[in-house]
């Protein structure tokens, strides 16, 4: 087998990431010489999930790379000390755990479940259904088990559509009726003359001037947004597109729910399922060896001066053991260059948490629906002032992930919670903190479950772009021949649709006149023939 740098690679891929990724998956039928590097040593980077013992390795590195690029900082582990009688609920053994960096949901109507299905690579997939969404509300302050008064307040379920709205008990026929005004709406809103009035002013502007909704109704509306915003800072523009996502996906996989994830480690496993379908077509993988530097000088070495690859400019890439090697082509994303990537958008900052928690927390899956499939996901929202942090009435809402121990990320008997806010430094911390306890005590549960492993972190990226705006803020680089995806680190909770439309733009950007003729057959492959059953498939 020639070395890696005798081979005349067509395409040299910097990263491990989702799209990095599926560009690999989408030239893997064509017959391209790929070579797929990453300086980390696991597959994922940004998105990647880890064992306890590779995730208290990946904080160590986070707090020792002071880089401006690097997407994490400030890393922080804290495990619950052992009890000496023993009694007390304890971690498994490492490799139990698969904690992704980048928890997102995926709804049935996004646009990389298709590409999945057509590339043949979801045989190798399993989603799971994402549940109830629950809304948190204080209440004053009661004595709990233990000797301290603690805020336990309220979980709610958001309302599911029509029938849920009719059924809930709480909500007057009067407000039931400014719910359905707003759902009709929502159901058609890009006709809708109100859309053009208000999609530049705040969604809480629309909810309370146009359709009169209560004040006490607008968290559950609030919620289906997703966003870190707090509500005057929401616009009407991303809130309405989001929550008509949210419902047009509701029963299109099964009824009762809107969203799914990935088993085993969110993203990451997407990551490596299509680079396992790259290696089966014949493409190279080597960890912990990124790019160092980029020439864009002319390769003169072919031994064929006529050939076409010869003629054009190739690219030589320095990796990190020193090697040199020659490509056509070299994709990645801003942290793996080493050379300028511009991008129209800028960087938001979120606090972070990863909790293993000593309970499978029943009550927060709840059967949907008759033959609908069991859920292995929750979201619970809390509202922008509503945990009550001293040092700040009206601080950033608070998501928390809830994933069960059928996600393959804990054992059973434990949940992860996953938790996001925009707020920053220790206000972040104390509302990270602040949103897992009340969640906690607001199950009700006896003995109160316990936070048995903590990981925070803040995380540097870019929010999705408004829909039907994803390809506006592509990234450039000096060399035409250097590819650049946007920054990968995404702090969104939703799954950014525009991932398909820029790895299908670099696709057709490296097969040139192929992709032409291969336009209308993007990612969509037959079956692979296989010499035996233990051969992997796409």
């Amino acid at each position: 087998m020639e070395s890696l740098s005798e081979t005349k690679w067509d395409v040299l891929i910097a990263g491990t990431g989702i799209e990095q990724s599926l560009l690999a998956l989408a030239l893997s039928r064509s017959d391209k010489k790929i070579l797929h590097v990453d300086k980390n040593d696991y597959y994922g980077g940004s998105t990647a999930a880890f064992s306890l013992q590779e995730a208290e390795s990946w904080a160590q590195q986070v707090n020792q790379d002071e880089a401006e690029s690097s997407d994490f900082h400030d890393a922080k582990i804290v495990q619950q000390p052992a009890s000496e009688s023993g009694e007390q609920p304890k971690l498994g053994f490492s490799r139990a755990y698969s904690l992704p960096l980048a928890p997102q949901l995926l709804y049935t109507r996004s646009a990389i479940l298709p590409v999945l299905v057509s590339s043949k690579v979801y045989k190798q997939l399993e989603f799971l259904a994402v549940g109830s969404w629950w809304v948190y509300s204080n209440a004053e302050a009661s004595p709990q088990e233990g000797s301290e008064a603690t805020r336990a307040g309220r979980l709610t379920k958001v309302p599911n559509g029509r029938e849920d709205i009719f059924a809930d008990e709480t909500i007057d026929m009067k407000a039931k009726r400014t719910l359905m005004k707003f759902l009709r709406f929502v159901a058609d809103y890009e006709n809708q003359e109100v859309w053009e009035t208000f999609k530049s002013r705040s969604f809480p502007e629309l909810l309370t001037e146009h359709f009169k909704i209560p004040q006490n109704l607008h968290a559950p509306l609030l919620a289906l947004t997703l966003s870190l915003d707090e509500p005057q800072n929401i616009m009407t523009e991303l809130a309405v597109p989001r929550i008509a996502h949210h419902l047009r996906s509701i029963g299109l996989f099964g009824p009762g729910f809107a969203c799914v994830i990935p088993k085993w480690g969110g993203l990451a496993e997407i990551s490596q399922v299509a680079c396992r379908a790259q290696a089966v077509g014949g493409g190279i993988y080597v960890l912990g060896q990124g790019i160092t530097s980029l020439d864009t000088a002319k390769d003169k070495s072919s031994e064929d001066p006529s050939s076409e690859q010869s003629q054009s400019a190739r690219l030589s890439a320095r990796l990190k053991d020193g090697e040199e090697v020659s490509s056509a082509w070299v994709v990645g994303s801003k942290e793996d260059l080493p050379c300028e990537v511009q991008e129209a958008t800028s960087d938001v900052s979120c606090s972070r948490s990863i909790s293993i928690v000593s309970s499978s927390l029943e009550s927060l899956f709840p059967a949907l629906a008759e033959g609908a499939p069991a859920p292995a996901g929750a979201v619970v929202f809390f509202p922008a002032g509503s945990l009550g942090v001293e040092s700040s009435s009206e601080h950033s809402p608070v998501y928390v992930l809830v994933h069960s121990s059928d996600t393959g990320e804990c054992p059973a008997g434990q949940t992860v919670l996953h938790a996001f806010t925009s707020a920053s430094g220790s206000l972040g911390s104390q509302l990270l903190d602040a949103a897992v306890q009340a969640l906690l005590y607001s199950t009700g549960e006896k003995p109160l479950p316990l936070c048995l492993w903590s990981m925070k972190f803040e995380q540097r990226g870019r929010p999705n772009p408004l829909d039907g705006s994803a390809s506006a803020d592509a990234a450039s680089t000096p060399c035409a021949n250097v590819l650049a995806f946007r920054k990968t680190g995404n702090v969104d909770l939703k799954f950014d649709d525009g991932v398909m439309e820029r790895v299908k733009g670099i696709w057709e950007k490296i097969l040139g006149d192929d992709a032409d003729a291969e336009r209308e057959g993007f990612m969509k492959f037959e079956e692979r023939e296989t010499m035996g059953d233990d051969e992997d498939e796409e």
